[in-house]
């Protein structure tokens, strides 16, 4: 199961924040204002929403927010594949989860000429891979996969997955690897000269043969509590989402994040409308808020995540639009991959991932 980042709490200071002050509009929301019904309710990532935020849009919009949320894509699936999702009129899928909702009928198909601000996101947002000229899917953030490492203690920066195994007795125990198949899986192919998403099973095989390699000298498959263990000096490097490492180094400036040269994972965060929502008016609204360029920017800023809106990013501070590994270069993002649905293959990995970590 694909373990969820786990986004910084909250944005702070919000006070005095309004939505009239970044020009926005409610739009066509009078029906929702007229039926009575005053609920909009969102199922989003652990700690992603930001109650501030969800005040400021309720104050211009007298519509209440009520979120839920999950810690991963699969448990967010299941319980709508289940029939609980039915409150839901938002949902926060990643990019691959979205092209499976897709596939299985579960999201509707966005109306532009109700959304505002399309035309601002940058030109690799407008038409995505994994879901072409934004038909069921708004980006809301992205970022890529690599590793934190501790500079006082390793002189050299690693560059590339390899360092890992070249100084694995050096790492012995002091380094954790995401738990999360694909990431882990998908970054030893790319080591071995391979796609992320990788379809041969002798390339699978081959990753799964080379990390059992590592494995005496891994600490644990983790995603979320080796940030609190680096800053401890428990760990010397561990494999991380770029939004949860700059958090981490902004707190121990020694921690420096750095994306594999071979190339690393991009992902990106979504809002989609699944078809059981109740309330589609509302739903517009909250993802044309969104959309604001003030609005975008304030979330990159307190949340330290990339925006995929443009004139949010010219209003970000100086400092920030050149934070590397927040937005890196195209020469970097060129090497990355999306990680893309496999079918039937998705078994193989996980039947070389369970007996990975179980042994």
């Amino acid at each position: 199961m694909t373990k969820r980042r786990q986004f910084v709490q909250g944005i702070a200071a919000l006070s005095g924040f309004s939505l009239a002050s970044c020009g926005w509009q409610l739009g066509n929301i009078n029906s929702a204002r007229n039926s009575g019904s005053r609920n909009l309710y969102i199922y989003t990532w652990t700690q992603y929403v930001d109650q501030e935020l969800v005040q400021a849009f309720t104050a211009e919009s007298g519509l209440k927010v009520v979120v839920d949320v999950y810690d991963s894509n699969e448990v967010m699936l299941a319980k709508l594949l289940a029939g609980g999702g039915g409150a839901y009129s938002l949902i926060y899928p990643s990019d691959y989860m979205v092209q499976k909702m897709e596939a299985q009928g579960l999201l509707i198909e966005l109306n532009h000429d109700r959304l505002s601000g399309l035309g601002q996101l940058f030109p690799q947002f407008q038409n995505p891979s994994y879901d072409p000229n934004n038909r069921h899917s708004i980006p809301f953030n992205w970022g890529t996969t690599g590793l934190i490492y501790n500079s006082e203690i390793l002189k050299d920066a690693p560059e590339d997955w390899d360092y890992l195994w070249q100084n694995q007795s050096i790492l012995n125990k002091r380094m954790t690897l995401l738990n999360d198949v694909r990431e882990v899986m998908g970054a030893t192919l790319r080591m071995l000269g391979y796609s992320y998403n990788s379809k041969d099973e002798n390339q699978i095989k081959a990753a799964y043969e080379k990390l059992v390699e590592l494995k005496p000298a891994i600490a644990s498959f983790d995603t979320d509590a080796w940030q609190n263990q680096m800053l401890a000096g428990d760990l010397t490097l561990a494999m991380c989402y770029s939004v949860d490492a700059i958090k981490v180094t902004r707190e121990n400036p020694q921690l420096k994040y750095v994306i594999p040269r071979s190339g690393s994972s991009l992902w990106t965060d979504t809002i989609v409308i699944p078809k059981s929502a109740p309330h589609i008016d509302e739903a517009y609204a909250w993802i044309n808020f969104i959309l604001q360029p003030q609005v975008a920017a304030m979330i990159s800023q307190r949340m330290n995540i990339a925006t995929p809106n443009s004139a949010g990013f010219e209003k970000l501070p100086d400092e920030i639009k050149n934070n590397q590994n927040l937005f890196p270069p195209t020469a970097v993002l060129e090497k990355c991959e999306r990680i893309t649905p496999l079918g039937e293959l998705e078994d193989i990995y996980e039947r070389y991932w369970t007996r990975l970590t179980s042994n």
